[in-house]
């Protein structure tokens, strides 16, 4: 047997938003977006595909990303230190004018208080105030020799770089935010604390202020003008200090359109993208930066509506819950539709994804998203929501952006960060799509489990409970947790697209805790804390229901969200008090300022406790005697033998946390009578593991030692129909052990035991195929395992031995441990903050990378042979820094 060295750990790619961003910039020459980050790394973007990322070795917030005048390098500034870090996309570091600027009238004022500049400034004016640090700086646009330095405190100094000399003092009298010098030079703009803003022309100055009230500061101003018509005029902040001192707003007024465009997050900073070669056109697009999404604003379409961004997408704009991922989905199931992205920099030469994969996330407010994982940018695709179908906990009068007539200014509510679910137990929890037949199965905190189907068309109807009780009538428990969700009675129009059609409720309502769905037979599995139960969705009624709780075990009647539903419900009396004030403040306009500061205060106190709550939300397996031993782990169906050696049957096989396997053999009437006769289980196997560890896996392997297919797969003709002339093998995976029984007997054929001695336990488990990179026709089925410690495991079938072993998430890391998911070829996803997911790859042949192109322009004199230099990107080591590659403008290929 030849071996093919086919299997690696490679870090390819991070998905969503950057965790706490803290500076942006943008290079009009490159077309590339710059962010920077708090915890030091800096991460650019130009067209989907074309992504690069560095960290620095401080691991210090970047309060500044700077494009330098060639355009090609970027400086980057500290807030531990007065640090500035320079960053060439070329061999070539010259130091520029704009970095001397920086270094002279930036960094040093601040050092060096007694420095040409401020010994330039009038005795009277520093003798009535201090000058403070560099607030701001600003070049003017028609004549390079000339700088405007804002000072903290107001003043404000046309210094002349080549004489040495100031030309003039601007003696503002607030204290200073921002400056914007207009593309003609003709005249200055500064914006100030007291929500003011200044034109200053020669030596007087006109004071516009943004509002009738005392405002907010306005910390950015910029115009820029059009080819025909008045200038756009942009800020950011100077709201009214009493009634929307609270709000994230930028207020865009372009001839007679004035809009406050409201986010949900604190504004970090905000870019222009202009038409035209010189990039000196018409604004084009506005790209604002807020600290939990990137929101970009159409400003040539009449409305100026959000361009759907096809990467840096807010995967957390409602708390990720669960994921799952599907690969390889047939076209008829697809559909992508991408607007028009403006920022374009660099070439994407990465080649065509050679299948079409799904991530589906599910969060808390009770929506599941899919996105399309095929390629490096995670692009959305289609968001479900599942509330409709329930009553909530929500206010329908509730409304943080309702507005009265005649409101100033007028706001417009931009961006989807909407972190706060009315009701906590709409979150989903386990997620089942099965690709070939359209259906979708999604399970919630309270024991909610939805069966939907794909339909073209909008669709009103009602969905009718089915309640199961898996406690089924014991006597001695009561359940203290919280109480299942309503159903709505009244018939809900639902847009096309994943319609419910079928409702299981369990009772109690407690987490569901493993879900599978079997597409061909039609039937949903589902487990919580207290048992499993089986559904038939196609006569819409329960086949089984198993009671697996333990006597002794109280802890299971408590409920995970009794305590995180009670601050929940706060946190939303909070907001409406604060919306309660707003509309007071409007109608009345009386200063309320103290009792919102207060209402705020008790708001910051709820959220810092509500830390706690992602723990709670979701009950995590423990591996005492007496705690959730009857927690159902997981589920699995399979045709196999369960009765004797020459008759294959249906069979379901549920594993617990207590190391108990249920297998149930299924009785599957004729096709012809499927609609009418009912199916049946009846108990065949019972397995219980001598050490009790959590059954985190359960797999039936073939006659050829070959896991089982997807339901349906065979039918389409994409796998081989399972051997069934050979023994088949049960293969159960537990928290510290593999372990294969003979079936039908259920003997103990082999076992492979986890260490012990570091502490490892089995946390996610999967099956995977590796397909050699040499060899088309040669591939291997594995089992793909991630422990407690972070580490991947790759166990081969049917023999289950320890292949290969790599480091992967750090152990400290419970998240992203624990939100792990693995794809059929070998690749895996997990949260590294609550916003981005880290894709790896254990596949050689299946790697997801940024391969781009980035040609800079190099600079005059420095290079007679090329006109060019080209920066080439191909993928990233497993420490997750890039490898950047300089390669000849002649050489296209990538490494």
């Amino acid at each position: 047997i030849v071996q093919f060295n086919f299997r690696t750990i490679v870090i390819t790619v991070e998905h969503g938003f950057p965790h706490q961003p803290s500076a942006l910039s943008y290079s009009p020459t490159l077309q590339l977006l710059a962010i920077g980050t708090r915890s030091g790394a800096i991460k650019l973007y130009g067209a989907p595909g074309v992504e690069f990322m560095g960290l620095h070795d401080e691991n210090a917030a970047v309060t500044q990303v700077l494009t330098a005048v060639t355009q090609y390098k970027y400086i980057t500034l500290f807030s531990s230190t007065n640090q500035l870090c320079a960053h060439c996309l070329s061999a070539y570091r010259s130091i520029m004018r704009l970095m001397s600027c920086l270094q002279s009238f930036c960094c040093v004022s601040r050092v060096y208080p007694h420095s040409p500049v401020s010994s330039s400034v009038p005795d009277d004016y520093i003798g009535r105030r201090n000058l403070e640090h560099v607030e701001a700086l600003q070049e003017n646009p028609v004549n390079p020799n000339q700088v405007v330095i804002g000072y903290g405190r107001g003043l404000m100094v046309i210094w002349d770089v080549e004489k040495q000399c100031a030309i003039q003092h601007i003696p503002a009298t607030q204290q200073l935010e921002s400056v914007w010098w207009t593309e003609d030079g003709s005249y200055i703009l500064s914006s100030h604390s007291d929500g003011s803003y200044c034109r200053w022309m020669s030596d007087d100055g006109v004071i516009v202020t943004a509002g009738h009230f005392p405002c907010k500061a306005i910390s950015k101003i910029v115009q820029l003008p059009t080819e025909e018509g008045p200038p756009f005029l942009l800020f950011s902040g100077g709201m009214p200090r009493a009634s929307y001192g609270d709000r994230h707003c930028i207020t865009v007024i372009h001839s007679k359109t004035h809009v406050a465009l409201d986010f949900t997050s604190r504004i970090i900073d905000f870019f222009a993208i202009r038409d035209g070669p010189q990039y000196t056109g018409d604004p084009s697009a506005l790209v604002v930066l807020v600290e939990e999404e990137l929101v970009v604003i159409d400003l040539q379409t009449e409305g100026w509506p959000v361009i759907q961004t096809p990467y840096l997408v807010p995967l957390h704009s409602s708390a990720i819950t669960c994921s799952h991922h599907v690969s390889a989905i047939p076209l008829k199931l697809w559909e992508r539709v991408i607007a028009p992205w403006p920022i374009t920099g660099g070439q994407n030469m990465a080649p065509d994804p050679p299948q079409r994969d799904l991530l589906l996330t599910g969060h808390e407010d009770g929506t599941v998203r899919f996105w399309d994982a095929s390629g490096v940018c995670l692009y959305p695709m289609y968001k479900l929501s599942t509330a409709g179908v329930f009553h909530t906990d929500a206010d329908p009068n509730d409304n943080m952006n309702q507005g009265t007539e005649g409101e100033w200014p007028p706001f417009r509510k931009v961006g989807c960060f909407d972190p706060y679910s009315d009701d906590p137990r709409l979150g989903i929890q386990k997620i089942h799509l099965c690709k070939y037949s359209g259906y979708l199965t999604v399970a919630g905190t309270a024991g909610q489990i939805l069966v939907l189907e794909l339909n073209d068309e909008a669709a009103e109807q009602t969905v009718e409970a089915k309640v199961v009780d898996l406690l089924q009538g014991q006597e001695g428990f009561r359940w203290k947790g919280h109480t299942r969700l309503d159903v709505r009675e009244e018939p809900v129009l639902f847009p096309p697209g994943f319609q419910p059609f079928s409702l299981v409720q369990c009772q109690p309502p407690a987490v569901v805790t493993a879900l599978t769905l079997h597409s061909e037979w039609k039937l949903v599995a589902f487990g919580t804390s207290h048992g499993f139960g089986l559904y038939d969705y196609q006569q819409k009624n329960t086949v089984l229901i198993k009671c697996t709780l333990n006597p002794s075990d109280q802890l299971a009647m408590e409920g995970p969200l009794s305590r995180v539903k009670s601050i929940k419900k706060s946190l939303r009396q909070s907001f409406r008090r604060i919306r309660r004030s707003r509309v007071s403040l409007r109608k009345h306009h009386v200063n309320n300022a103290a009792k919102l500061q207060e209402a705020n205060a008790r708001l910051e106190a709820e959220l810092a406790e509500m830390e706690l709550a992602p723990v709670q939300r979701k009950i995590e397996a423990r591996s005492s005697d007496d705690s959730f031993t009857g927690l159902v782990r997981t589920l699995y169906f399979a045709d196999s033998f369960l009765s004797d050696s020459s008759h294959n049957t249906p069979s379901l096989w549920a594993g617990t946390n207590g190391g108990c396997v249920f297998a149930y053999m299924l009785r599957l009437p004729p096709v012809e009578h499927r609609a009418d006769e009912p199916i049946t289980a009846q108990p065949a196997k019972e397995i219980q593991l001598m050490h009790r560890a959590p059954v985190v896996g359960i797999v039936v392997l073939d006659g050829h030692g070959a896991p089982s297919p997807e339901p349906l797969e065979v039918a389409h003709d994409l796998a081989r129909s399972p051997d069934m002339q050979g023994s088949h093998h049960l293969l159960v995976i537990s928290e510290e052990q593999f372990k294969v029984f003979t079936l039908p007997k259920v003997s103990a054929k082999m076992k492979l035991k986890l260490t012990a001695t570091d502490g490892s336990r089995v946390r996610r488990v999967g099956v995977a195929w590796f397909g050699s990179s040499r060899s088309e026709d040669y591939g291997e089925s594995g089992l793909v395992v991630l422990t407690n410690q972070g580490d991947l495991h790759v166990v081969s079938l049917p023999t289950v031995k320890m292949q290969v072993q790599y480091p992967c998430i750090r152990r400290e890391d419970v998240s992203g441990i624990a939100s792990c998911v693995f794809t059929k070829h070998g690749q895996g996803f997990y949260l590294i903050s609550p916003s981005e997911f880290e894709r790896f790859s254990l596949s050689t042949r299946h790697v997801v990378e940024p391969r781009c192109l980035v040609e800079v322009p190099l600079h005059s004199g420095l290079s007679n042979q090329h006109s060019y230099n080209r920066v080439l990107f191909s993928c990233r080591s497993s420490s997750g820094d890039p490898e950047v590659a300089r390669r000849r403008p002649d050489v296209s290929s990538s490494p």
